[in-house]
């Protein structure tokens, strides 16, 4: 009787200092959301002036931007991926899109060019991920006129620096396996891994899959790693 009041005390410890552990990963995403602009610590990261190119960035939740902007960013995603999206399982939705991309979660960076039009953006959310804290990137579009000058490494650095600033363990996005510049770009110029959470990693569906899921830790997730099959839904949303 002894032993099994014993296990049973065990069992419940553990239960309540995995609670404990999910209650901090939330408490982190719920304050890194409730900043007015991750970006403000860093003013130099707000001007991006080279190789041609005059631009200031900015960092704002879905609700302060206008409609236009909005407009936009959709368009833009539209034309730069609407073919990738056919070429893969999931098929490319309108309406399934604007929702994702006006979600209430949503954060963007956004790339304005001198005379105030926006030339790239960056949707993003602080989100719980398999149980770890993180930043995932949602999308990354640039218009042609700006691509190969440095802007979209510039942009994800950004994010890198708002993860470390606001404890995040990771930077995660997803990426089409024939996306080849994108994939090339993620996993050669920016260092992302294989994320253990992707399909080709977890062996859920393997080459089947279209995409993988990439990641670069922060220094908060060094040396860590995800044990946790709980998803993302449930405490932060």
């Amino acid at each position: 009787m002894g032993r099994k009041s014993s296990k049973a005390k065990e069992k419940k410890q553990k239960r309540l200092e995995e609670r404990a552990v999910m209650d901090a990963v939330c408490a982190k995403v719920e304050a890194a959301n409730k900043l007015d602009d991750p970006l403000e610590a860093f003013p130099l990261f707000k001007k991006y002036d080279r190789n041609g190119l005059n631009i200031s960035i900015e960092c704002k939740k879905v609700s302060s931007l206008d409609q236009a902007t909005v407009d936009w960013a959709f368009e833009l995603t539209k034309t730069n991926m609407e073919t990738l999206y056919e070429q893969s399982e999931w098929g490319w939705k309108d309406r399934e899109k604007r929702d994702e991309l006006t979600d209430d979660r949503a954060w963007y960076l956004i790339a304005w060019e001198e005379g105030s039009s926006p030339v790239a953006f960056i949707h993003f959310r602080f989100d719980v991920e398999c149980g770890d804290e993180v930043l995932y990137c949602y999308e990354a579009q640039l218009e042609i006129k700006v691509r190969r000058k440095g802007l979209g490494k510039f942009l994800i650095q950004i994010l890198q620096l708002m993860a470390n600033s606001t404890q995040m363990k990771k930077v995660m996005l997803t990426v089409f396996k024939h996306n080849h510049g994108a994939y090339q770009f993620f996993r050669e110029a920016l260092q992302f891994e294989i994320d253990e959470t992707s399909p080709s990693m977890s062996g859920c569906c393997g080459d089947d899959c279209s995409y993988e899921i990439l990641s670069r830790r922060t220094k908060y997730g060094e040396g860590q790693h995800t044990h946790s099959n709980s998803h993302s839904g449930g405490c932060c949303h």
